[in-house]
This record gives C-alpha cells, sequence and structure tokens, in this order.
C-alpha cells in the first residue's frame, strides 16, 4: 500500500475545458510573456493545473497566480479575478468596487460596449489599484484598444494576463502576511474550480 501527500497529488488525466490549452508548455509556447515572469518551467507535456499544483508547493507559490493569469481565457479570467477580489472585501477600495461592477457587466454581457466601458474606466484612473487592472484586463481580451470610431489596433499577445496577473498579485499584496499563504491557496483553488468548468 502507498502513501499519499500532497506532495504527490495524483496527475490531471481528464481535460480541462475551462483552460486555454491542456500543456503547459503550449501555454509558453502561445504566450511569450509567461517566460519571463516564472523562474520553474514545466516539464515536457505537463498538465496546466500539475504545473500549478508544483507551482503552489514551491517557494515562490505566487508564481502559480501568475500561471493561472495565462492559462484562464479572458472571460474566466477576469470573472477569477473578480471573485478572489470580493474574498477580501475589507482590504478594497471604492475604486476596486466601482471596476468591480464594470469587470461583472462585461463578464455577463460579453459585449463591445461593457468591454469599452472597463477599458475607459481603466485608462482614466488616475491610481492603478487591483480593480483598475482587472478592468484593463477585460478592456485588452480583444476587439479594439484604439478609441471608439479610430482605426482598430489589436491587442499585444498575452495582455490580458499580464493585468490579471498584476490585478491578483497587488491585491494579494493587500493581505497581511500571516495570512497571505491562505490566501494565495484559495484563490488557486478559485482558479482550478474555473479551469474545470466549461
Amino acid at each position: 500500500m502507498t502513501n499519499r501527500t500532497d506532495t504527490n497529488a495524483p496527475r490531471t488525466t481528464e481535460p480541462a475545458q475551462g483552460l486555454r490549452v491542456q500543456a503547459a508548455p503550449d501555454l509558453f509556447e502561445a504566450m511569450p510573456p509567461l517566460r519571463s515572469l516564472l523562474t520553474a518551467k514545466p516539464l515536457p507535456e505537463q498538465h496546466c493545473l500539475d504545473f500549478l499544483r508544483q507551482l503552489l508547493m514551491g517557494q515562490t507559490p505566487e508564481e502559480a497566480l501568475t500561471f493561472m493569469s495565462f492559462a484562464l481565457p479572458a472571460r474566466h479570467g477576469v470573472w477569477w479575478g473578480h471573485e478572489c477580489l470580493k474574498a477580501m472585501p475589507d482590504l478594497l477600495t471604492p475604486q476596486d468596487r466601482d471596476m468591480m461592477g464594470l469587470i461583472a457587466a462585461w463578464v455577463a454581457e460579453q459585449d463591445d460596449d461593457a468591454r469599452y466601458a472597463a477599458l475607459e474606466a481603466g485608462l482614466r484612473a488616475e491610481s492603478h489599484g487591483p480593480g483598475v487592472w482587472l478592468a484593463l484586463a477585460a478592456g485588452w481580451s480583444g476587439g479594439s484598444i484604439s478609441g471608439r470610431g479610430l482605426p482598430p489596433v489589436a491587442p499585444p499577445v498575452g495582455a490580458t494576463g499580464q493585468a490579471l496577473n498584476a490585478g491578483i498579485n497587488s491585491a494579494l499584496a493587500r493581505v497581511p502576511l500571516e495570512h497571505r499563504r491562505r490566501m494565495i491557496d484559495h484563490y488557486a483553488n478559485i482558479a482550478e474550480v474555473l479551469a474545470k468548468s466549461a
């Protein structure tokens, strides 16, 4: 009989429908900005969720959140950010709450008007707290990032992931050190639930 511990988690065998890709190396290939943000690199064909767990057990578990910022497609990722902020209501500013309303509207509607509303609010903000970064993540999720009526400009590859990473990790930075590890695990758990949803 073998003993199972948290350091020997079972390998993921079922597809996770809520991910951009299933294999972590494929995500590194598709999202070049991710390469410079993580010190750890996945094994060949390693599933994204297995790599997530590896990062959580590493010396810098925050890298798991950075990884999932790119692994989740835009709608799942922005909703993940919304839920991460929602988990820390006492640490939010009025600006964060305003942006969360715009984010929720974009996730619900998935139309260009809601996307532009989030983008424009994020760009107009004088300070860039977690809520602003998440609004920019929604705004950079597709379509054009130029102003309405101007020639279209596509967002750079990985722009949503970079904004999500900034938003989620800046939210985490507000959490007192003694509670931070628990919050990292909570954020990662929300991301995994979304990754397994269609």
